[in-house]
């Protein structure tokens, strides 16, 4: 299972989009609980991006909302553990 990271931006974002629509903070839950446990499980439909976002994951809350994360490195780990770092939350129209 891998850490999920939470970025200040992801976390504004998650506080404005359950207060927006509450009925969706379970289904956000619910894809980070699948991303901690598989970031490529097929429900999440999780791609990598291209352009300006190049290096930059995107995976499936719902049919218009995403969730954008990328994959890092933990430097305070001995081992070559990788975590991901949420970055943004948002319908597809606001991340990308």
């Amino acid at each position: 299972m891998k850490t999920l990271v939470w970025g200040v931006t992801f976390k504004r974002a998650f506080k404005q989009v359950t207060r927006r629509h509450p009925e969706l903070q379970q289904k956000v839950e619910l894809a980070l609980k699948q991303l901690g446990e598989d970031p490529f499980h097929p429900k999440l439909h999780t791609h990598k991006l291209k352009g300006e976002l190049s290096g930059v994951w995107a995976c499936t809350v719902d049919y218009d909302n995403r969730i954008l994360f990328e994959f890092v490195k933990n430097p305070n780990v001995d081992v070559d553990e990788e975590e991901i770092f949420l970055l943004t939350l948002g319908t597809h129209d606001e991340v990308y």
